[in-house]
């Protein structure tokens, strides 16, 4: 049999339904491969195994009552940015490094009563702002495939742990990517949903008008399933989406016929490294063999503008949201005499750099005299950018694209260059823009590194996403190997 800590949400719960294995012993056996692996992955800030125990004890009590829903005793990990109660909160920051939420973000809370047992927190780049996780103020984390490199970002400690069997699913967040980019980076299954389907009440937030809470996992139909616990309306959250929540079960179909699919030249430029290219090519390719029409001709034209558009509509959200940590509400102070110098030390010392990068720019984007510049002008670019999607989903349902241009780069590589890192994100930033979904699985290896591919699609198409994902999937296999650890 596989190893338990290795199966699909699925796998896991059909055994434990039919009494192969209790929910305990589900737990204990992910608690051992965390034992067995972390000190090389890091995944975890906080591994949580005291509670885990305790809520798999009571999800085994659901199970003989009779409960059948199929998150019941799932061991997941949680991104450390959204809010656990009683658990700390650190979106990996000095700044947060003691703080213990008083309640839960509404997906932990839906979590919780789906009865799915949390192992951890996740390590991210602080205050979600990075492509690689090594702007974590406390360590950076490993991809499993090649301890060398980097999992990814900002959500990479949360895929990392699907991909190395320290959880069977995890939640990411995802504000320019950061779900996706690493789910590729780690050979997992990654989505992005349509703004406003998932609540964002209890994140912390980064950019409120692009931050969205997502499910990663080994599979589609594990994605959708999460997706299924965790989506529709919460009135705590007043961009909640007040929409029923469809049936994501009836989207697994093993076949793409009369699906019409766009592929846009612009994600294919001169430069997008070798093996990604080839695999993306072989990916597309079988996707005709599945039944789908692909269009070759579609244009994004505004894309080469969504990088830095995005680069002043985040940080100037972020210095908006961020301006709450002085010193007095909570999180770390650095006590002075004078009001303005404890503040001022609070952040010095409290925010890492990328976060005070990012915070000064925003700041200067939306100072007077340059607000029309910079603010208004990139607003301005994400209405085109938005227009140009609309324009290609009347040509086809969705469009076909690699999810990152390179494959894992090296811990340390791109450090000394912003810029360079900002590029790993240049394919998943016009989803967030758009406020559309996007589906990131496992499309091929290249030099025996995981390649994502990224299927675009309207908003509110997740259920035409994960048919298109679940069919490749089952067509290919990539999502079963495993990493080498």
């Amino acid at each position: 049999m596989k190893e338990l800590y290795y199966l699909s949400i699925e796998e896991a719960h059909q055994l434990l339904r039919k009494k192969g294995v209790s929910i305990p012993e589900l737990v204990r056996a992910v608690q051992e491969r965390i034992e067995g692996v972390e000190g090389r992955v890091k995944a975890f800030v906080t591994p949580t195994p005291e509670e885990a125990l305790k809520q798999a004890e009571e999800a085994q009590k659901r199970l003989k009552e009779g409960d059948r829903n199929p998150l019941l005793g799932i061991p997941a990990a949680i991104k450390d940015n959204m809010c656990t109660r009683g658990v700390r909160t650190t979106c990996s920051s000095r700044m947060l490094e003691d703080f213990i939420p008083p309640y839960d973000a509404t997906v932990v809370g839906r979590l919780q009563g789906a009865g799915a047992v949390m192992v951890g927190k996740t390590n991210m780049d602080e205050f979600a702002m990075g492509s690689s996780t090594e702007n974590s103020a406390f360590f950076p984390t490993h991809n499993p495939w090649d301890l060398s490199r980097v999992p990814g970002g900002s959500s990479g400690g949360s895929a990392a742990a699907v991909a190395a069997g320290e959880a069977l699913f995890a939640l990411g967040s995802d504000t320019g990517g950061s779900i996706r980019q690493p789910a590729g980076f780690c050979g997992i299954v990654g989505l992005k949903p349509t703004y406003g389907l998932v609540s964002r009440y209890g994140l912390v937030a980064f950019a409120s008008s692009l931050d969205q809470i997502g499910p990663m996992a080994r599979t589609v139909k594990d994605c959708a399933l999460v997706l299924q616990a965790i989506g529709g309306h919460d009135p705590s959250d007043s961009t909640s989406l007040a929409l029923p929540l469809p049936d994501y079960t009836r989207a697994f179909i093993p076949d793409l016929k009369g699906l019409r699919l766009g592929v846009p030249k612009e994600f294919f430029p001169r430069g997008l490294e070798a093996g990604v290219e080839k695999v993306m090519r072989q990916a597309i390719k079988k996707l005709e063999e599945l039944g789908a029409e692909v269009d070759w001709d579609i244009s994004l034209p505004h894309t080469r503008y969504a990088l830095a558009a995005y680069y002043i509509l985040a940080p100037s959200e972020a210095s908006a949201n961020l301006a709450r940590y002085d010193g007095v509400k909570y999180g770390f102070s650095d006590m002075a005499p004078e009001m303005w110098q404890a503040m001022e030390r609070t952040r010095q010392f409290g925010f890492g750099p990328e976060v005070k990068r990012r915070v000064m720019l925003g700041t200067y984007a939306l100072s007077k005299g340059y607000y029309d510049a910079y603010y208004l002008k990139a607003q301005k670019v994400r209405t085109l950018i938005r227009q140009d999607l609309d324009q290609a989903f009347q040509r086809c349902q969705a469009l076909i694209t690699p999810t990152s241009p390179t494959v894992p780069f090296r811990l340390g590589e791109k450090l000394a260059d912003p810029v360079q890192m900002y590029l790993s994100d240049v394919f998943t930033i016009p989803v967030n823009i758009a406020a559309v979904p996007a589906l990131t699985l496992p499309a091929g290896f290249a030099d025996g590194l995981p390649v994502g591919m990224q299927i675009i699609g309207p908003p509110l198409s997740e259920e035409l996403l994960f048919r298109t994902g679940f069919a490749y999937e089952q067509a290919t296999g990539h999502h079963l190997r495993r990493p080498p650890l």
